[in-house]
């Protein structure tokens, strides 16, 4: 059987959004916090749960995850499988929407909550090689937090190059699971993190429905599709860049903006999971070339 991939937003939510599974999601958020040195939760109540309404299809549909502490702490989870660029100016963006949307009309300042964003990137975008990064608001000097309002999580799955290692429980262990680990290493991955058991069995389940497929399918190709589009529209302002650079003769932008163009594709060729070999061939690149995006 071929499992789905739980990197896709419409699946990632059907495994942690779900009601009846509201405990692998605060199994999930404890690791998380755990690993960043914050205590576990007692409880998370969803904002957002999944529906069977939500059409993977519709544009409108918010595959990312709201939940709610017992403290009152906001969380919002998002997958990302795509890199759409711009990742950590969208995040501050929208954690100060979300932030300031808590005060009503005739609220306090003090009525504010703490506001939690939770990144998961199929892609690399910060220059350190930690998987998680977190992230408050200090003083340079000192460290001194001004408030403990904003916490800003990255999880970056390119960045864990580890197999699973039997006795070794964690995070990493949702990590591996959520970037597809073979299933003949579920066996090692239970042994460490028995919270996963109810993740895998439903990725499981969804993988045998033929509707769930059908949407998952439906789904990916969106999701590729978009992809697709922005490549394209990269590739068009590339070539635009290059005839201009020809024009005043400058051959070296244009070989620079070759082997950009090049090096965006085969990054989302290798999201999709083609082969080391076949995307050398498509793109042309060395596999020296494609070392430096890996």
């Amino acid at each position: 059987m071929e499992l789905l991939d739980p990197r896709v937003d419409f699946v990632f939510k059907r495994i942690f959004a779900s009601e009846s599974n509201k405990d692998v999601l605060l199994a999930f958020l404890n690791r998380i916090f755990m690993d960043a040195g914050d205590p576990p939760l007692e409880e998370v109540v969803l904002l957002n749960p999944y529906t069977d309404k939500d059409d993977p299809l519709d544009k409108l549909s918010i595959f990312d995850i709201w939940a709610k502490s017992a403290d009152g702490k906001l969380i919002n989870i998002e997958m990302q499988l795509f890199n759409k660029y711009d990742i950590e100016k969208r995040t501050l963006y929208y954690w100060s929407k979300r932030y300031a949307g808590q005060l009503q009309v005739s609220g306090k300042y003090t009525d504010l909550k703490k506001r939690v964003t939770i990144n998961i990137l199929n892609y690399k975008v910060l220059p350190n090689e930690h998987p998680h990064s977190v992230f408050h608001l200090r003083e340079d000097a000192t460290g001194m937090p001004l408030t403990d309002d904003i916490e800003i999580h990255f999880l970056e799955l390119p960045k864990l190059n580890q197999p699973a290692v039997p006795g070794q429980g964690g995070l990493v262990n949702w990590l591996l699971f959520l970037k597809g680990i073979n299933h003949s290493d579920w066996e090692v991955l239970l042994m460490n993190e028995p919270a996963l058991r109810k993740a895998m069995e439903t990725l499981e389940f969804l993988s045998q429905d033929s509707e769930a497929r059908r949407k998952y399918e439906d789904r990916q190709k969106f999701l590729l599709d978009e992809a697709s589009q922005r490549d394209g529209a990269q590739r068009e302002g590339f070539a635009k860049g290059i005839a201009e650079g020809r024009e005043v003769g400058r051959t070296e932008g244009r070989a620079e903006g070759e082997l950009e163009a090049k090096l965006e594709i085969a990054k989302n060729l290798l999201a999709m999971g083609m082969d080391l070999p076949s995307v050398m061939k498509a793109t042309g690149l060395t596999e020296e070339e494609l070392k430096s995006i890996s």
